[in-house]
């Protein structure tokens, strides 16, 4: 049986056209796996690059965020403090882009804690395509509250 993690989507401060997860696969103390399909109608394609649309980097590194920190940081928080509402800003980013992303492409987020104290969150989060190539990968950090 596949367990739910709706809780975790449900807190998300996100909402469309915004919002880049639409499944966590798995959460636990050591890591977050979710995924997401880039709409291919999003507003962003169609400037970036004209007649030749690619994800710009600023959002697979927004999807990154939102899957392998954010969602993360809610399943670590409310391990120890039940149904509070968790925020989180992001405080460093440092990400390397291997591969583009096209319109309607499913990605899949994988994010590997580093640490986690005094409320600042750090992890390695990895960003595969449907061909299980890696896109881009990279260290983010954010603050807890």
């Amino acid at each position: 049986m596949k367990k739910s993690y709706s809780y975790i989507l449900d807190q998300l401060p996100y909402a469309h056209p915004f919002l880049f997860v639409d499944e966590i696969l798995n959460a636990h103390d050591t890591g977050v796996d979710g995924s997401y399909t880039f709409k291919a109608d999003a507003d962003f394609y169609s400037g970036h690059f004209k007649n030749n649309p690619v994800t710009p980097g600023v959002i697979l590194t927004e999807c990154c965020a939102q899957i392998g920190l954010v969602c993360l940081g809610i399943y670590l928080m409310r391990k120890d403090e039940a149904e509070k509402t968790v925020g989180i800003s992001m405080s460093s980013s440092e990400m390397d882009f291997l591969l583009p992303v096209f319109p309607g492409e499913r990605v899949k987020v994988i994010s590997e804690l580093k640490y986690f104290r005094f409320q600042k969150l750090k992890c390695h989060v990895k960003m595969y395509n449907e061909q299980d190539k890696l896109v881009c990968k990279g260290i983010l950090a954010g603050m807890m509250r």
